[in-house]
């Protein structure tokens, strides 16, 4: 058992995190943004893929580095990576009553859109769970794995960080929670993530970083045997 009996604020990442990255969902997202980028830029696809993924790596996400080498407007670009068909994604009764169980507020906290998220949590049948939502709009589409966000995010929520948790798929979107004072949990998947900038990659099961407290292949039996 992890003792987690100080925990008050418990802050989920949205993709990858709260479903299984085996869900093979968010292939469907990178697709699109590839799509959206070759026809902003006039790109043909593997062009338009080299640019979304050196952006991934440097700017935290493909629309950070968009708006800041190309001053694209994110909303058209949000709308239309994020129109995805949710059938891939299978609600889990276990995952729901693990939420729903845990004592103090819970958040979701995503570098995807608001939307997306409702979108998304709904689709799960847990999003009416959640305290408080904090999208990419919400931080100026400054994204994690920078400082600022993060900061936004506690002090819109009152959130003290050494009595919060979180939750991600990403071994660097960790790191600032960390040191922040936050407790983290790496939620892992065995899918093969080999197409990514290895600095972005969500996490397999051999992940490791020592801002990592625990890991888990399973987010809801975590929940239930941890807190």
């Amino acid at each position: 058992m992890v003792e987690l009996s100080r925990i008050q604020h418990w802050i989920f990442d949205l993709d990858n995190t709260l479903y299984s990255g085996n869900a093979n969902f968010f292939s469907q997202i990178d697709k699109k943004m590839t799509a959206y980028i070759g026809d902003y830029l006039k790109l043909d696809l593997p062009d338009a893929r080299k640019i979304q993924k050196e952006y991934l790596a440097e700017y935290g996400t493909s629309l950070s580095g968009l708006m800041a080498v190309h001053g694209m407007d994110p909303a058209p670009f949000l709308d239309y990576v994020h129109d995805v068909d949710l059938s891939p994604l299978t609600p889990c009764p276990d995952l729901r009553g693990a939420i729903s169980a845990l004592p103090g507020q819970k958040y979701i906290f995503t570098n995807g859109s608001k939307k997306h998220a409702e979108n998304v949590g709904s689709h799960l049948g847990i999003f009416d769970l959640f305290d408080g939502v904090y999208g990419i709009e919400d931080v100026d589409y400054v994204p994690k794995p920078k400082r600022s966000p993060y900061i936004k995010f506690c002090d819109t929520f009152d959130i003290d960080p050494a009595k919060a948790i979180m939750f991600e798929d990403s071994v660097r979107n960790l790191e600032v929670p960390k040191y922040m004072g936050m407790e983290t949990v790496l939620v892992t998947s065995d899918e093969d993530w080999g197409h990514e900038p290895e600095a972005t990659r969500p996490a397999g099961q051999h992940s490791k970083a020592d801002w990592i407290d625990h890991f888990t292949p399973n987010l809801s039996n975590w929940l239930l045997t941890s807190s």
